[in-house]
């Protein structure tokens, strides 16, 4: 799909905002590679399979609306990361993304680490066998139980966050008789969003110790000075769905400053650097993502130069790959409820599920891509607005796409890349039921999260 200026009378000219015309495909039943995970295929009789299983029989099976999860994609995406970095560099895949016990299992099998940012994903990690050595705590206020048992498992690192976390970590560690490995999260005034980034403003925000204003170096003072801290590097993230690796440029360049600045007053040379994650990923044809050994080779080229500059050893890099990783494996698929043309204008088409499993919609004002996968058509396209089963005006799936003018009850569409932050930010609103998490490989499927049932609601209902 392209968007571009509105053709000469076009019926959807007052629908759509200007500039934001979007232009039917050229072929309906085609899939975009880059969109949909490595096993998705169309069949001869119009039908969609993914793991070498037909979509109908997964909807048979596990109901909908469910989330496939394409096993090999995401296994394979995790040894791209791997090796682009190779063993001069840590991976650790963003656990927020999504976690469940089986991904925990993958990654370990895969050679990644792990972020988690709450007790929960904590948990999860070490219930599945993460090495509590591989596992990185993050948060902007870590209760705290939640650095207790981060500090007694003995994760790898705890990324540090306020004066108040300096302090707290410091005195739980040396309770417990631990020396814990610590970076200091700052916030270096670049945010990055896909093609853009912007250098100034951007210091007024939760996360971690303002560059400019002198925070982070007194955070760095303040640790240094702390028997139950060892801090081992600094840490940034710049932003999200970030195609472009200029914004981690300007970031690397003042992390690596602070680190100057840490040698010359301490006359330490802290080890680690982690430029965070944020990696972008296709939801459409227009995104046109950079693949791992690009971003490896950027990203290590940047960090050399700058290192080079400031007459310091290269340190060891980090990154956080999580929706580069679980984004692009996972469709959600939906069953057609019902198709509600109003003439002149679009077709609203209502599935069974909706802002409950996908709120970035209407939160992010996200796009998405949709495709008919029960069978082929060759009716003419229709512009559709897919929408949920809420009570919300809101709950919209996909705000503008085009679907076969001949869609009906029954039939089944699924959006590609919900990976990442569906499933983990999915809720129960009108007391809807989380959908399972199905992984698909080799012609078989199995439940890795299950669908949540009515007892399940109730039995939380203590009244």
């Amino acid at each position: 799909m392209s968007r571009s200026a509105h053709p000469a009378g076009p019926r959807y000219a007052d629908v759509l905002p200007e500039g934001h015309y979007v232009a039917p495909p050229a072929d309906l039943n085609a899939l975009d590679p880059r969109v949909w995970s490595r096993t998705v295929s169309r069949g001869e009789d119009g039908a969609v399979s993914v793991g070498g299983l037909d979509v109908r029989v997964l909807a048979e099976e596990f109901g909908t609306p469910a989330y496939i999860l394409d096993e090999d994609d995401f296994r394979a995406r995790c040894r791209a990361w791997r090796d682009a970095f190779g063993d001069e560099a840590d991976v650790f895949y963003a656990g927020k993304a999504f976690l469940s016990r089986a991904v925990v299992r993958w990654l370990h099998e895969e050679g990644l680490n792990l972020d988690v940012c709450s007790a929960g994903e904590l948990a999860t990690a070490l219930a599945a066998g993460m090495p509590a050595e591989r596992i990185a705590l993050h948060g902007n206020n870590k209760t705290t139980d939640e650095i207790r048992r981060a500090v007694e498992s003995g994760v790898g690192r705890i990324v540090l966050d306020s004066f108040q976390e300096i302090a707290r970590v410091a005195h739980i560690a040396e309770r417990l008789g631990r020396r814990q490995r610590v970076q200091i999260r700052v916030t270096v005034g670049v945010e990055a969003h896909t093609h853009e980034f912007i250098a100034t403003a951007h210091e007024d925000q939760k996360f971690g110790f303002s560059l400019a204003g002198g925070q982070a170096a007194e955070a760095v003072r303040r640790a240094l000075k702390l028997d139950g801290l060892e801090v081992v590097g600094i840490h940034s993230h710049i932003g999200s769905q970030i195609f472009d690796t200029s914004g981690f440029e300007v970031a690397a360049h003042r992390v690596v400053g602070l680190l100057a600045q840490i040698r010359d007053e301490h006359g330490v040379q802290l080890p680690e650097i982690d430029l965070g994650g944020g990696l972008g990923i296709a939801y459409t044809s227009e995104d046109d993502p950079r693949e791992p050994h690009e971003i490896a080779r950027s990203l290590r080229a940047i960090v050399t130069r700058e290192c080079e500059s400031a007459d310091l050893a290269v340190p060891r890099l980090s990154v956080e790959p999580g929706r580069a990783i679980a984004g692009p494996t996972t469709l959600t698929l939906y069953e057609v409820g019902t198709v509600k043309e109003l003439p002149g204008l679009r077709t609203y088409v209502s599935v069974d599920g909706g802002m409950s499993d996908n709120i970035r919609t209407a939160l992010y004002d996200a796009e998405y891509s949709v495709a008919l996968v029960s069978r082929g058509s060759t009716a003419e396209p229709m512009l559709a607005r897919v929408v949920g089963k809420h009570c919300e005006s809101g709950d919209i799936v996909v705000r503008d796409a085009f679907l076969p003018a001949d869609l009906a009850p029954g039939d089944l569409i699924a959006v590609p890349a919900t990976g990442a932050y569906c499933r983990s930010m999915a809720s129960n609103y009108n007391h809807a039921l989380r959908p399972p998490v199905v992984a698909v490989t080799g012609g078989e499927a199995r439940v890795i999260v299950r669908r949540e049932t009515e007892e399940d609601l109730l039995r939380l209902d203590v009244g």
